[in-house]
């Protein structure tokens, strides 16, 4: 289909002159294909509307947000009851006591809640934590891993200094002898190990934890009386109900919650043990929107949805349904494709493709076709979805793969994206 995009255009001239580079962030479109929008006037269920009135079938659920459908009615109606209430007041709402309450009673290693705004909130409250338990410096933290945009973690270090990262160590995901190599360049001075709950790292294909590793890095933490941290901000309640490691059977000291737990509203998690239960309660932390109210009357809504819908079934049961669809037409038009992560947060990655020109035809011919896929990073799918959603997106995939059998010659690489992944390096 022919997409309008004058009004996306000169939204992006006005932005040009009042924001950094247009746009900053994850949400940038500028190392996305070309006729990628950049900005959006509503989104419904499993659908987005640019600000040309263009619709789509939304892959990436604002990059994580929307787990069950956006604008969900008890969501909403939940965090509108509050909102005549009281929002971010000078003390916090009973709803928070009730939210911590649920939280406890959900995931299996959780004694204790402490809630914030970002996932970046999180983790480096988890780090914090950590610290002051062990009353030592160094963390852990796997490879490409990404963790937020603070100092300690940013995947581009620009305006940081070296010291933000002195004590700081990496190892390779689901490699034994690396944790254990990083445990020894630790020394004693070990506080923490930071772990996603699967190898979500953009650019490459994903893992999920392996069982021996996992379990390793409970045994390591134990012995050296540090704290092993799942940061389940992007997975948290996308392949479980508990926390993420739950299905490996292994259980944190700590977990980093975010993006879904109130199905869009801004809110993060804390979430620990009493082993880290004085610790936490030493630090100094705070915010003032960290106690409002509005977004903790939504999430305690969606973890009710998650405790007692068929969500997370459903969801599995759609993206499978896709995973297998898509492979099947990538196969039949000549195209080799790897679909890592669970089926519910795909990665689809194209191979022979290093500067990503195929991935990103492909991406920009979905778009075209009314589906919005990301070339790049794992995408999520919501429950939401239906059927019909699902054969649009496979007729959207059938047509995408045969326009580029015709165009895959021309394609160039994207400068950008050339220039982030150098930056990156």
């Amino acid at each position: 289909m022919s997409l309008s995009n004058s009004r996306d255009r000169a939204l992006r001239e006005r932005a040009e002159a009042v924001i950094p580079n247009g746009m900053y962030g994850h949400q940038s479109v500028r190392t996305l294909p070309d006729n990628y929008p950049q900005f959006f006037a509503k989104a419904k269920g499993a659908r987005l509307w640019d600000a040309d009135g263009n619709e789509y079938l939304d892959f990436m659920c604002g990059y994580g947000p929307n787990l069950l459908g956006y604008a969900h009615p008890t969501v909403d109606a939940a965090a509108a009851r509050q909102q005549q209430l009281g929002d971010a007041m000078t003390g916090p709402a009973p709803v928070m006591v009730e939210l911590a309450e649920k939280f406890v009673s959900m995931v299996g290693h959780a004694d204790w809640a402490i809630f914030c705004k970002n996932g970046t909130d999180a983790t480096t409250m988890a780090m914090m934590a950590a610290r002051a338990y062990a009353k030592k410096r160094k963390i852990l933290v796997a490879k490409g891993a990404y963790h937020g945009s603070a100092p300690w973690c940013t995947p581009r270090p620009t305006g940081t200094v070296p010291e933000d990262r002195a004590h700081s160590i990496t190892y390779i995901y689901n490699d034994v002898s690396s944790l254990e190599a990083a445990v020894i360049a630790a020394g004693d001075d070990l506080a923490g190990i930071f772990a996603s709950p699967f190898k979500h790292d953009a650019f490459v294909d994903q893992q999920m934890p392996d069982a021996a590793y996992a379990k390793r890095a409970r045994e390591i933490c134990d012995e050296r009386d540090a704290l092993l941290i799942v940061d389940d901000v992007r997975a948290g309640f996308r392949i479980a109900r508990d926390c993420s490691w739950s299905l490996v059977g292994v259980e944190p000291d700590l977990s980093c919650w975010g993006k879904a737990i109130a199905n869009g509203y801004p809110i993060s998690a804390l979430l620990g043990s009493n082993k880290a239960r004085a610790a936490a309660s030493r630090l100094y932390v705070t915010g003032s929107y960290w106690f409002a109210a509005v977004a903790m009357a939504a999430s305690l809504a969606t973890l009710n949805e998650i405790q007692n819908t068929d969500y997370l079934e459903r969801t599995q049961v759609l993206a499978t349904r896709l995973r297998e669809g898509i492979a099947k037409s990538a196969q039949s038009h000549g195209f080799g494709i790897r679909q890592s992560g669970p089926a519910q947060m795909p990665l689809i990655l194209f191979d022979d493709d290093k500067d990503f020109r195929i991935g990103y035809g492909w991406a920009s011919e979905m778009l075209k076709r009314g589906v919005y896929v990301h070339p790049w990073h794992n995408m999520f799918m919501c429950a939401a979805l239906t059927d019909a959603d699902i054969d649009q997106a496979l007729d959207a995939a059938e047509g995408a793969f045969k326009a580029m059998k015709t165009s895959r010659a021309s394609l160039k690489p994207h400068p950008a994206l050339l220039a982030m992944m150098a930056s990156r390096a």
